[in-house]
Formats: C-alpha cells, structure tokens, sequence
C-alpha cells in the first residue's frame, strides 16, 4: 500500500511508457504474454445487453488491464455459426443457414464496436480454418483410437426425408409433461431429453409424425481417456483457481463414470466429416464450435499455434 501511494503521488510520469501495440500481437520470450478469448456469441439473433454482460464485457475489462501493465495481449473472440438453431433460424426466415449468418455476423461486430469492445480480432466459425482444423483434430483422434462407431435410434420425418437433429423435433417433456419441449431440453424443468424419449413428437418442419430409425453416427471414446484425466485433474485442481461450482459439476462426470459422446449429426450445415460413410453428416456443433478459438486466431495470424501450442510462452 505504501507503494501504492508513492507511485501515486508521483503522478503519470513515474509511469513505464505505454507498449506500442504490435501488428500481429505474437507471444514474445521474456515478456507475459496473455490470450483472452471469451464465449463465442451465437449468431442466430441480434445480440442484446444480457450477451454483452454475459459473454464479452468482462474479458474486455481483463483485456484493458492486461494493456495498461504492459502485459503482450491478444484478445480474439468470433461468432459462432454452425448447428440447428441456425438451420432452424433460416428455415423459418426463409434464407440459406450461410445468409443468415452473414447477416448477424455483421450485426454482433457492429453491436461490439458501438461499446467500444477492445477485440484485437472479431472473427466467426465459418471459415476455411474452422474446417481445416476441425477436421484435422478429428483425423488425429480417428488415428489413435479414440472414436468409435455405435447406432443411434434417431426421429426421421418420412415427409422430410431426413433425420430430425434434437432442435428439429417438439413434443410433451418425459419428466415435467411440458407440451413444448425440444429434443434436447426441456425449458421448463432444465432436464436434459434424448428426443426419442418425447411423447407425441412433431417434426418442426412439417408438423408431422417422426418416426424411430436407427441411423450410423460417431462417438468420441471418453472412457478410453478417464484415467488420463483423472490424473491431470488431480494436479490442476491441488493448485488451480477452479471455482467450487466448477469442482463440484467436474467430479460428478467422473464419479458417474464417463460415457461416450456423440460427435456428429444429420444436417447439412456443419463442418463435414471427412470418413467414408459419414460423408453426409456434419460435426456436432459441441465438438465443433470449441475449435472456433483455434480457427479465428489462425485467421488473425499464421503463427496462431504459437499461441495455443506454446505453454513455456
């Protein structure tokens, strides 16, 4: 504190020089060097003051700070694009998924810009990177085994012609008996819905009756990888800042054991999935949309990875 005061005394002037901000911002040895990204927005709306408080003004808050030490900053956030409330978006405004986007990316950056939101780059999921990395991810863990293949029993509207992803499909909640519920969720109850278990389903779409049939999907073996994370847990959370809530949701995957996870979907708007047999389906926007930091910083800079491969930095 005493410092404190003396620094303060001595005005501006006792100040180190403000760091001239570098083009593109790159860690650099010797110095701190900080990544800040914060939630991806989703883009299928126009953003209102919750998403701001929500999702950006913190990291932007943290991303000031970091500058005014000195500390070699890089904050970078996007939109991200892919999944069916997209798809579900555009059906009902009568535009492509691609369109629709476009037109809401441009919406969030020039909402960000207005409040003065201090990205060093905006960018979005829908892009070249995204696919290229994305994939690239998956072609590892495909090589070391750590996917495999399982039949899922998915709703299909005959009508359609076509499998119905969760957001595709309304019906009466198994739990609460809410007569809206999605095929992922119910907003009533909060209960997570696999979309067969709804009663009386209805295609989006159509409104017609879907009907169960069993379709190939791929699945990300997370059991394979319990032990391995188990052990990193148990180091990172002995000297970590992880938040109780955080600690508590964390062990609670774990005491129940892990399950596999389903990593792709029947939709057309997605990264596709580069394997023969699955070619007609896109990555689960959950696996996919993470990777949307990877991508937006290589569209920032080439030498992304020396950001997110570089931990002595």
């Amino acid at each position: 504190i005493v410092a404190a005061v003396d620094i303060w005394a001595q005005g501006p002037a006792a100040l180190p020089p403000p760091q001239q901000p570098r083009t593109p911002v790159l860690p650099v040895e010797g110095e701190r060097n900080v990544l800040i990204t914060s939630a991806l927005p989703y883009v299928n709306n126009v953003p209102h003051l919750g998403n701001i408080i929500g999702c950006v003004l913190s990291a932007d808050t943290f991303a000031r700070y970091c500058r005014l030490r000195n500390w070699n900053t890089l904050f970078v956030c996007g939109t991200d694009e892919y999944g069916t409330a997209t798809e579900t978006r555009a059906l009902e405004e009568g535009v492509s998924p691609q369109e629709l986007c476009d037109r809401y990316h441009t919406v969030h950056a020039d909402v960000y810009a207005w409040f003065g939101i201090s990205f060093d780059h905006f960018g979005r999921t829908t892009t070249p990177q995204q696919t290229r990395i994305a994939q690239d991810i998956f072609q590892r863990l495909l090589v070391r085994g750590f996917l495999l293949q399982d039949t899922l029993e998915q709703l299909r509207c005959e009508s359609c012609g076509r499998y119905l992803a969760d957001r595709f499909v309304e019906g009466t909640c198994p739990f609460c008996g809410y007569a809206e519920a999605r095929g992922d969720q119910c907003d009533k109850c909060g209960k997570l819905i696999n979309a067969v278990e709804l009663k009386n389903p209805q295609c989006k779409l159509c409104r017609g009756t879907p009907v169960v049939t069993p379709t190939q999907h791929l699945f990300l073996d997370l059991p394979k990888l319990e032990g391995r994370l188990e052990a990193w847990l148990e180091r990172t959370l002995a000297v970590g800042d992880w938040t109780a809530n955080a600690r508590h949701i964390t062990r609670t995957w774990l005491r129940d054991g892990l399950k596999p996870r389903c990593i792709t979907r029947d939709l057309t708007w997605g990264t596709p999935v580069p394997l023969d047999g699955f070619r007609d389906k896109v990555f689960y926007v959950w696996f996919d949309a993470p990777i949307g930091y990877l991508s937006i910083t290589a569209n920032y800079t080439e030498q992304w990875e020396r950001w997110w491969k570089n931990p002595q930095q």
